[in-house]
């Protein structure tokens, strides 16, 4: 089993999907969203789910979509708003390259708005998110590896940002510029004994 690169966790609104997909394309690894499982297994939309069979059996097929997620893909890896609040998963990603995507809650309004079809933001939806982000922070920085916010970011800065959190960053390739300039003792390459 080969371990996902980057696991990304965070709220709605945060850019788990947008910055999973660049981080992919930056590692030339694959990008994985078990959110996007759970509705191809069920084959509708999450909150159809919600609404069809209710919320403890979401859950249960989070469960199994993460755990499946993070046995079999090596690549980028985003989890569902909720789904660190399983104490079986937060076991699962211990030890993990987990990033905790933090945004506030007015750029997480700009980014998705909150009347998108959210199931646990339909009433109330400002309030509704400060009260599960209370509930879940401590859970994201629990699994956490590091925190990046994304407050005032461009998606490209914030995958720029969990790469140097996680130190990520691939070497470029040999007979490259960027690979000459990085050599020990190109010229203008300082180096430190």
């Amino acid at each position: 089993m080969t371990p996902p690169l980057v696991v990304l966790v965070g709220p709605p609104g945060a850019g788990k999907s947008t910055v999973g997909a660049l981080l992919a394309e930056r590692l030339g690894a694959g990008y994985r969203d078990t959110d996007a499982d759970i509705e191809a297994g069920a084959g509708k939309p999450i909150p159809e789910i919600f609404i069809d069979q209710g919320e403890p059996h979401f859950r249960e097929l989070e469960r199994r979509a993460v755990r499946a997620a993070v046995e079999s893909h090596p690549g980028v890896l985003s989890l569902g708003g909720g789904a660190i609040m399983d104490e079986g998963t937060r076991a699962l990603l211990a030890g993990l390259p987990v990033v905790f995507l933090d945004v506030q809650l007015a750029d997480a309004v700009r980014r998705v708005g909150l009347d998108a079809p959210r199931p646990l933001l339909a009433v109330n939806p400002r309030q509704r998110w400060r009260e599960l982000m209370e509930a879940r922070r401590p859970r994201y920085t629990e699994v956490a590896r590091a925190v990046v916010g994304t407050d005032g970011r461009t998606p490209e800065e914030v995958a720029e940002a969990v790469l140097d959190a996680l130190q990520l960053h691939t070497p470029p390739e040999a007979g490259t510029p960027a690979a000459d300039a990085a050599a020990p003792g190109a010229p203008g390459r300082e180096e430190h004994p």
